[in-house]
């Protein structure tokens, strides 16, 4: 969290005692003012990159599960490609909810069109190579079963993509575009 604000408040304490009462457009509470906008941007910014890390955290967080199950020795080819595509189809039904909820004869919710994107976009990534953490090797598949829920984290393990044929290309991790 931002202390920016509490830093200005306590200098300008410590220089002037109390503030009881300060001029609208004295220096001190511009000063204020900047470093309250300064620390609401920087949480905007912490908030903003929150939600874009989210779907990796929670990819993640299912294949460490299968992981863990397995006891936290390495997958088969196979076995990676059904969670695969068991991680893709995971909206499906959350999906086949919305629309039987929906009145006939009524446009699409929002939700609705979120879980369509989101669908969309998971099969498209499946086609050309699904981002995930190499899950074949003794020493990844230990550290992704140690993994306690950081990004920082997740630059300690190697990541791959893996396309619906089969092929497998290693992959730097945050990825960088659209693949």
């Amino acid at each position: 969290m931002p202390k920016s604000f509490e830093r200005t408040r306590k200098a300008i304490t410590k220089k002037k005692g109390t503030i009881d009462s300060l001029h609208q457009y004295s220096r001190d509470s511009k000063r204020l003012h900047r470093a309250q906008a300064r620390d609401e941007k920087l949480e905007k910014i912490a908030a903003s990159r929150k939600k874009t890390d989210k779907p990796y955290l929670e990819r993640a967080a299912f294949f460490q599960e299968a992981v863990k199950q397995n006891g936290g020795q390495p997958l088969e080819m196979d076995v990676i490609q059904e969670l695969i595509k068991t991680f893709v189809h995971q909206y499906d039904e959350e999906l086949s909810e919305v629309k039987k909820a929906r009145r006939p004869g009524r446009p699409a919710s929002t939700r609705e069109d979120l879980l369509k994107v989101k669908i969309d976009k998971l099969q498209k990534e499946c086609q050309n190579g699904f981002l995930i953490p190499v899950l074949d090797t003794e020493e990844n598949a230990g550290i992704l079963n140690r993994w306690e829920g950081s990004w920082s984290y997740l630059n300690t393990l190697k990541w791959v993509r893996v396309s619906s044929a089969g092929n497998v290309q290693p992959s730097s991790f945050p990825p960088r575009g659209e693949y």
